[in-house]
C-alpha cells in the first residue's frame, strides 16, 4: 500500500506548455516563411474586407435614409387620382385642396397639376419632341413649405410671380438643363411650350417628392393662361400632425372626393424610404453570401499551405518529438500558426473593410457607419476559419512518429 501510494507521487506531471511558448513555437512558421504567409492571410483578409464592407455601406446607405426621414418627417401624404370602377384615369374635383385643409389635423396642403403638351427647353432651337424627361407642374406657392424643401438658388414662386412667366426648376430637371449653378444667380431663360420662362430658383433634392425634382414649377395663373390647364390637381400633397396621420390617411379620400373616395389613392411617401431602407438589407444577404464564399477559398488557402508546412517540416516534427515534444505539443504548434494566419488576415481585412466603408461614404456624401459587430465579427469569423483549415494539418504533424519523421528526412 506504501508503495502503490509513493509510486503515485512519483509520477511524473503532464508537461505542459506555457501561453508565450505556444505562440512563440507557433509563429516560427510565419517568421521564416513571410511570403507564403502574407499570401495566405490576404485571401482571409480579401473575404473578410468584402464582408465588412458591404455590411458598411449598407448600414451608412440605410443611415442616410433614416436621417432623410427624420429631417422631412413621416406625416406627409399625398393624393391623387386612381381610377373609376370602369377602369379609366380618375380626377380629383377641382375643390379637393380646399376641402383637403379643412379636415381637422392637417397641417398645410399644396396642389399641383401636370400641364399637358408643354416641353422644357433650354433655347427655341431645340426640338419641341426633345422632353428629357422633364414634366411641366403647375403649383401652389405653398408647395415649397409643404414638402419641406429648400432651394439651391433663388426664390420659390409667391403670390406675385405666379401671374408672371417665371419658373421654379428641381434639382433634376435644372441638371438635365445645365442650370445646376445658375437660377438666382442671374438672369436664365428657359422655354416652355412656345413661351419663354425666367428662371427665378433651383430646389434642392427632395426625397419625397422625386417627381417635383424632375419637373419645372409654375403658377396655377400662369399654367392657365399660357397653356389653359385647369384647376384639378394632378397630386395633393398635406402634411398632417404627427399623431393625426393615421386618422387623415383614412379620411382624405372621402375628403377629398365624397361621391367617389375609391377612385382616390392616399400614399405616405416614407414609406418608399423605409421600405428603401428594408430593400438594402435584404441585398446585403446576398453580398454577405458572397463574401462568405471569398472567406472559404481563403480557408481553403490556408489549409493547403499548413498541409505543406507539415510536410516540410517533418525533420522538425521528429526532433521536436524525440526531445520530448508530445503530440498535444506538436498539433498545438500547428493550429496556433493556422490561428495566427487567420488572425493577421481579419484584423487586415477588418480594417480594409472599414476604410472602404469610409472612402465610398464620403464619395456618396453619405455618413459613414462602420458597426462594430461587423469588425469584431470578422475577426472572429477569420478564427474560426483559421481553426477549422488548420485541425487535419495539426491532427497530421501530431500522428508523425520521431523515427519515421526523421528517417523521411
Amino acid at each position: 500500500m506504501g508503495d502503490r501510494v509513493s509510486g503515485e507521487r512519483e509520477r511524473p506531471a503532464p508537461s505542459r506548455l506555457l501561453v508565450a511558448d505556444v505562440l512563440s513555437v507557433g509563429s516560427i512558421g510565419l517568421r521564416t516563411r513571410r511570403l507564403r504567409s502574407g499570401l495566405s492571410a490576404l485571401g482571409v483578409a480579401i473575404g473578410i474586407a468584402a464582408m465588412v464592407a458591404v455590411l458598411g455601406l449598407s448600414a451608412s446607405s440605410q443611415a442616410q435614409l433614416l436621417a432623410t426621414i427624420d429631417e422631412l418627417g413621416t406625416n406627409l401624404l399625398t393624393v391623387q387620382p386612381g381610377q373609376s370602377v370602369y377602369g379609366d384615369a380618375a380626377t380629383l374635383p377641382e375643390n379637393a385642396t380646399t376641402k383637403l385643409r379643412a379636415l381637422p389635423g392637417v397641417q398645410s396642403v399644396a396642389a399641383v397639376t401636370a400641364v399637358s403638351d408643354a416641353t422644357v427647353r433650354r433655347n427655341p432651337f431645340v426640338d419641341v419632341a426633345e422632353t428629357g424627361g422633364i414634366a411641366v407642374l403647375a403649383a401652389e406657392p405653398s408647395v415649397l413649405r409643404t414638402l419641406g424643401g429648400r432651394l439651391a438658388s433663388g426664390r420659390f414662386l409667391s403670390r406675385a410671380s405666379v401671374r408672371f412667366p417665371t419658373v421654379v426648376l428641381g434639382a433634376v430637371a435644372a441638371k438635365r438643363l445645365g442650370l445646376s449653378d445658375h437660377g438666382g444667380a442671374r438672369r436664365v431663360q428657359v422655354v416652355i411650350g412656345r413661351r419663354t420662362f425666367t428662371v427665378i430658383g433651383i430646389l434642392r433634392p427632395l426625397a419625397l417628392a422625386p417627381d417635383v425634382d424632375r419637373s419645372a414649377l409654375v403658377g396655377y395663373p400662369m399654367a392657365r393662361r399660357a397653356f389653359g390647364t385647369e384647376r384639378s390637381a394632378s397630386t395633393v400633397y398635406l402634411r398632417a400632425d404627427d399623431d393625426e396621420v393615421a386618422r387623415v390617411h383614412a379620411l382624405a379620400g372621402a375628403t377629398a372626393n365624397p361621391e367617389n373616395p375609391e377612385e382616390v389613392d392616399v400614399s405616405r411617401p416614407s414609406d418608399a424610404l423605409q421600405a428603401r431602407a428594408a430593400a438594402k438589407g435584404a441585398f446585403t444577404s446576398l453580398l454577405l453570401g458572397l463574401g462568405a464564399v471569398a472567406l472559404l477559398v481563403g480557408g481553403v488557402g490556408i489549409a493547403n499551405v499548413m498541409v505543406i508546412s507539415v510536410i516540410e517540416r517533418r525533420s522538425e516534427i521528429g526532433l521536436r518529438r524525440a526531445l520530448g515534444a508530445t503530440r498535444r505539443h506538436i498539433s498545438a504548434q500547428f493550429l496556433t500558426e493556422s490561428l495566427l494566419l487567420a488572425a493577421l488576415g481579419g484584423v487586415a481585412g477588418s480594417a480594409g473593410g472599414a476604410l472602404v466603408t469610409v472612402i465610398a461614404s464620403a464619395g456618396r456624401g453619405q455618413p459613414a457607419v462602420v458597426p462594430l459587430y461587423a469588425v469584431a465579427g470578422g475577426v472572429v469569423a477569420a478564427l474560426l476559419i483559421g481553426a477549422l483549415a488548420g485541425l487535419y494539418p495539426a491532427a497530421r504533424a501530431s500522428r508523425l512518429s520521431p523515427t519515421e519523421a526523421l528517417r523521411t528526412t
